[in-house]
């Protein structure tokens, strides 16, 4: 009886156990809090930390691979579609079918703050080369600065797999720390008559400019950039389903079941990348870091050249919306609203931040496919 018990002990994962795989539980368990406890990018955070978890569950191998005499494991199979570039594109949809790009269409001039938030993904690309990462790395690195989790997630598959785990939780992390990372950023870089500005309302866009607007940015931007396909194509598609008002149970199906489905996959699978032997290196460090230097330089550009543009103008833009420019939608853009209001209780900001905001998703998805240009032989 007590060699059956000892040969059950010897059996269980608790035998199995080693420190490293107790840190990554433990790590799991701090993204768990995170996401229920505080609120950030539940979503997502919850589905990627009980990957996390249970991949690095002793005795548990369910990303172990496919054999020609053995199975793979669950994660295993469902991780497919992120290491293929299947999923991101889909989220893209989703996001398409629930995004007004009315804003933009009505002041077009936006787009160059969306295009300037970008600069922080060149900045740490370059930075990363620096402190010794290879070039698909850094530029898997770099993308973080875009505040987009599908691109982050699309374009290290393609380059640098290895490193999805990290990434991806880096990405995602950021984006939801939106609120406490870009106020200072804000306020370091305007002045308090700048941030009390109060701009013209938008304009009326047509339901035919809705339409037409997809239609052109898929031609002009796949012209350029073939390798921006997926993610603009499908951007653009789910935003044409939605503006046709035609299919309203495609529109349904995007931004309802699909987006909760492709969501909850592609969490969990991302979590399952971060096993111990990958997460606990010192790249993991260097990783975080220059994703965290992405994300603030890209902050800081989009203020930047929101204040040039208040100087352009005669100071009828208000440059905080230039913060909106990275790709957290709509976090980015309520951060603008909040602090505006906190400067002059008046101000209603958050229609125009979306310009700028939505001009970020347009900008990362280009951003990524000048790097696959580089990169994809």
């Amino acid at each position: 009886m007590l060699e059956m018990l000892q040969t059950f002990f010897a059996n269980t994962g608790f035998a199995m156990v080693d420190y490293r795989q107790i840190i990554m539980i433990l790590i799991a368990c701090v993204f768990l809090y995170l996401a229920i406890g505080k609120g950030y990018e539940p979503y997502l955070l919850i589905p990627i930390s009980i990957g996390m978890l249970l991949t690095n569950m002793p005795g548990v191998d369910l990303m172990k691979a496919a054999t020609d005499s053995e199975n793979g494991g669950l994660f295993y199979y469902l991780y497919q579609g992120t290491k293929l570039g299947i999923y991101p594109p889909l989220i893209f949809l989703c996001i398409g079918a629930s995004t007004d790009f009315g804003p933009i269409i009505a002041n077009p001039k936006t787009l160059l703050l969306g295009a300037a938030a970008q600069f922080g993904v060149f900045f740490a690309f370059m930075g990363a080369i620096l402190i010794g990462f290879t070039g698909p790395e850094s530029a898997s690195i770099g993308i973080i600065g875009g505040a987009d989790g599908p691109t982050a997630i699309y374009l290290t598959g393609k380059l640098a797999p290895h490193l999805l785990g990290t990434i991806a939780l880096a990405a995602y992390s950021y984006m939801a720390l939106v609120p406490v990372i870009q106020p200072p950023i804000i306020r370091a870089l305007t002045t308090k008559e700048e941030r009390m500005v109060k701009m013209e309302q938008l304009r009326y866009v047509s339901k035919t400019e809705k339409i037409i607007f997809p239609i052109v940015i898929m031609v002009l931007v796949i012209g350029l950039l073939p390798t921006a396909a997926p993610l603009i194509g499908m951007l653009m598609f789910g935003n044409l389903i939605k503006e046709s008002g035609v299919v309203p149970k495609l529109v349904e199906t995007a931004t309802g079941p699909m987006l909760y489905i492709i969501t909850i996959i592609l969490g969990l699978t991302v979590g399952a990348t971060a096993n111990a032997e990958t997460f606990l290196t010192s790249q993991t460090l260097g990783v975080t870091a220059m994703g965290l230097v992405a994300f603030a330089v890209g902050t800081a550009a989009g203020v930047i050249f929101g204040k040039i543009m208040y100087k352009v103008t005669g100071g009828k833009v208000n440059p905080m919306i230039g913060a909106a420019g990275v790709s957290a939608v709509p976090m980015a853009a309520r951060v603008v609203q909040k602090v505006g209001q906190e400067e002059n209780p008046s101000n209603f900001l958050l229609m125009h931040a979306m310009g700028p905001n939505v001009a970020g998703v347009i900008g990362s998805a280009v951003a990524a496919g000048v790097l696959l240009q580089l990169f994809v032989k």
